[in-house]
């Protein structure tokens, strides 16, 4: 068994990656899914769709491509065998955009804090 893969929620209740794959084409959306069921299905995560993102504050990057266009959602491990989904976009350049990383890091902050709470 594989990772559970859970959307970050905000305190506000927005949920970034479900806006984002709402955001997508039907086709882009559907093999973006797919991507993330490998996810819940393997025990090792295929570095082609999973990276861990170097200077990162353990920030992994879901990759997706399809057709000419990279499509990448970061997230992170949440203990156990949960993995959290905070933010998604379309990778337009060589690295992933800081801004991005600074984003997810921001929500897995938040996330552990508010989920320490609940244990």
């Amino acid at each position: 068994m594989g990772k559970i893969a859970r959307f970050y929620k905000a305190e506000d209740g927005k949920t970034p990656v479900k806006e984002f794959l709402d955001s997508l084409p039907g086709k882009v959306a559907q093999k973006v899914s797919w991507v993330l069921m490998l996810a819940e299905e393997l025990d090792v995560l295929p570095a082609t769709y999973f990276k861990k993102l170097v200077g990162s504050d353990d920030i992994w990057e879901c990759r997706t491509q399809f057709g000419s266009n990279e499509y990448r959602i970061l997230c992170f491990h949440a203990g156990g065998s949960v993995l959290v989904l905070t933010n998604g976009f379309v990778k337009k350049t060589q690295k992933t955009p800081a801004k991005e990383i600074e984003r997810a890091e921001a929500c897995k902050r938040d996330y552990l804090r508010r989920h320490k709470r609940h244990e």
